[in-house]
């Protein structure tokens, strides 16, 4: 890129975790133009993960999820201003806010995230009926289970098994009702979806796989007394998490014309079809090596690399993406980590691990390594993480062998070479 963008504004439009990191980053690697930051929410960049976890359950306060001080942003230049970009003016190279506000810029990177799905039946507005995505959802949710006795999930998925397990650890009868076969369905294999099962039912959740919901019921004031399944039966309840994923946010970059198809599309390089915008996070859409089409991810890592690209870019330095994909969670005590993209996998192997309950799930595809599922096993997901960035190779045989462990298999495979004897 040219020199003068280097020293030009940038504008961020979205002030997650992406948009924080973009900033950021840009900052440390040298950016001495002007930068500003854009949010809607109000508040200072926060961490997400927590709010289905910690911050739910009252471990951790909204002070432990800031991502930087308030100090960070003054001290590095950067201005932070609340609104919602409305209108994006590609030729004249300019942002209008919802409150007037005209921003032009020399590069414009759009982090505009996701927002969650609301559930698409009659009563699917009803009081009660709630969506995590945001601090403001969780401090909602939080209100709510102090009163709430039933609680209902609609989707399990991460969001959806991670707050099962939170109401159930504040004493909730809790029902998590799911439309396909089994849970995590898009992203962890049988095995490890099988454990999860397990786990949520020891502890207490009831599980109801493939069953979607027809409708939700009120109590005769306006708040949400029960979820009509679609075999008929009704299940009673005082609160309703709709965990059913979410929508990019793309309308804005739509309107101004860029290619949006279920994402905002961009290159390898995370740049759209107008050289002055790039998009990162929860938005784009883009190619990667792992993937035999454009794909959009949804976690922290892949939020916090795209966006040091991209600072990388406007500094000077190109590069396409193809930083590993890794994605974690916790349930209860336990932990699932996820190195590499399963979804295409036709064999697996699980490891088990030294302790109860505790395993790895290898993915292979064409006998070659793809993705690790880690159960309790963070040293199996360092290593896994190691070998996958590293396309170090390892078929099932191999892995199958008596006594194979992935830290002696990474250890082998980059061991210093020593040197023959003259």
């Amino acid at each position: 890129m040219s020199a003068p963008q280097h020293t030009g504004h940038v504008v961020v439009i979205g002030a997650g975790q992406a948009g924080h990191q973009t900033a950021a980053s840009l900052r440390d690697r040298g950016h001495r133009g002007p930068l500003t930051l854009v949010g809607d929410e109000g508040v200072p960049p926060y961490e997400r993960p927590p709010l289905s976890k910690a911050y739910l359950t009252g471990e951790a306060d909204e002070s432990q999820l800031r991502l930087r001080p308030e100090t960070f942003y003054e001290r590095h230049a950067i201005t932070r201003l609340t609104g919602t970009a409305v209108t994006l003016d590609r030729t004249r190279h300019t942002v209008r806010l919802a409150d007037g506000t005209l921003l032009d810029y020399d590069h414009l990177v759009l982090a505009t995230g996701a927002r969650p799905r609301t559930l698409p039946v009659p009563g699917g507005d009803l009081d009660g009926v709630h969506t995590l995505r945001t601090l403001r959802d969780a401090d909602h949710l939080r209100a709510a289970l102090t009163r709430a006795r039933q609680v209902v999930v609609i989707g399990a998925g991460f969001i959806g098994l991670e707050f099962a397990a939170a109401a159930r650890a504040q004493g909730h009868e809790v029902t998590v009702v799911e439309a396909l076969p089994r849970p995590l369905a898009r992203v962890a294999s049988a095995p490890t979806a099988e454990h999860f099962t397990r786990l949520h039912e020891e502890h207490g959740v009831r599980l109801l796989f493939g069953q979607g919901i027809t409708a939700l019921h009120d109590d005769g004031t306006g708040h949400v007394a029960a979820v009509e399944l679609a075999d008929g039966r009704r299940l009673d309840t005082d609160l309703v998490l709709a965990g059913v994923g979410v929508t990019p946010c793309t309308e804005l970059a739509e309107a101004a014309g860029l290619a949006v198809d279920g994402g905002i599309v961009t290159d390898a390089r995370l740049l759209t079809g107008d050289p002055r915008i790039s998009a990162v996070g929860d938005c784009a859409l883009f190619p990667h090596p792992r993937a035999t089409a454009p794909l959009r991810i949804e976690s922290v890592q892949n939020a916090v690399d795209h966006a040091r690209l991209v600072a990388d870019r406007l500094t000077g330095t190109t590069r396409p993406y193809d930083d590993l994909p890794w994605f974690w969670s916790r349930q209860y005590t336990t932990t699932l980590q996820i190195a590499g993209l399963g979804h295409t996998h036709d064999t697996e192997l699980t490891l088990s691990g030294d302790t109860p309950g505790s395993f790895s799930t290898l993915l292979f595809h064409d006998d070659n390594l793809i993705a690790v599922e880690s159960v309790n096993r963070p040293a199996d997901h360092m290593a896994a993480r190691r070998l996958l960035a590293a396309d170090i190779p390892l078929t099932p045989a191999e892995a199958a062998t008596p006594g194979f462990t992935l830290r002696a298999h990474l250890k082998t495979h980059t061991a210093p070479r020593v040197p023959a004897p003259l």
